[in-house]
């Protein structure tokens, strides 16, 4: 009776409240008073943090307004300072007036990472020959210690000569991943060998350096490239 009322008072507080902090609270408080409920709750906490994130997570100029128009949730996107492939430092101000096609990968990807990749470089290459389009290509490593500017540029130019690199310093990765709201984590680790689990979304930025479209891995070349047509005919028309 103690286990089926706790269920019901937290099933009714779920209901009242819309997924806030003090809702991960009494969900911490429930598994620690109902030990069988803790493997099934772990694995269900760890996904609603994840896509609680991302659902606050929005372009910049996209939130709902409000009385004194400020934009609910974080704004995705911000300031960095990376070094491209021949060793210069690049930075978002640097970047202003172009339209930037943004992916965060590692080389050393075996499966989505290269596909996903492939499908940036066809992308472009339907903006460019069809729409006569250009869209700066940008690909972030999130994997800094192995992804030095030379590896990252041997590994690159397999795909397209137009694609950016950048890398830096752990730190830098990971201020700009965060910026970008992008999860990413090593797995599989065996000395120097590991696998890094991440996000595999793309991010349009506009010439001002703002995410005004996020693309995931459903879209293929041709939706991407149509997705990024219809937000560049929105600053023409």
């Amino acid at each position: 009776m103690f286990a089926i009322s706790k269920e019901r008072k937290l099933s009714s507080f779920i209901a009242s409240k819309n997924h806030d902090l003090s809702f991960l609270e009494t969900l911490y408080s429930f598994c620690l008073l109902q030990p069988g409920a803790v493997l099934a709750g772990v694995g269900g906490l760890a996904f609603f943090l994840h896509y609680n994130d991302e659902r606050r997570a929005i372009p910049k100029g996209q939130g709902e307004k409000f009385e004194r128009s400020s934009i609910e949730g974080p704004i995705i996107g911000g300031p960095f300072s990376l070094i491209d492939t021949e060793g210069r430092v690049v930075t978002e101000k640097k970047l202003l007036g172009n339209w930037v096609l943004l992916y965060f990968g590692y080389t050393s990807s075996p499966d989505v990472g290269p596909a996903e990749v492939q499908k940036m470089a066809k992308a472009i290459d339907i903006l460019d020959s069809k729409q006569n389009l250009r869209v700066l290509p940008i690909f972030v490593t999130l994997d800094p210690q192995r992804d030095t500017p030379s590896q990252l540029h041997a590994y690159l130019r397999e795909f397209d000569q137009r694609i950016v690199g950048l890398t830096g310093p752990v730190a830098a990765i990971r201020q700009m991943a965060q910026e970008y709201r992008v999860y990413f984590r090593k797995v599989d680790e065996e000395a120097d060998d590991y696998l890094v689990e991440s996000s595999h979304n793309m991010y349009l930025l506009n010439p001002k350096m703002q995410v005004v479209k996020c693309c995931g891995v459903e879209y293929n070349a041709e939706e991407l490239s149509e997705a990024i047509v219809k937000e560049l005919k929105k600053t023409i028309t």
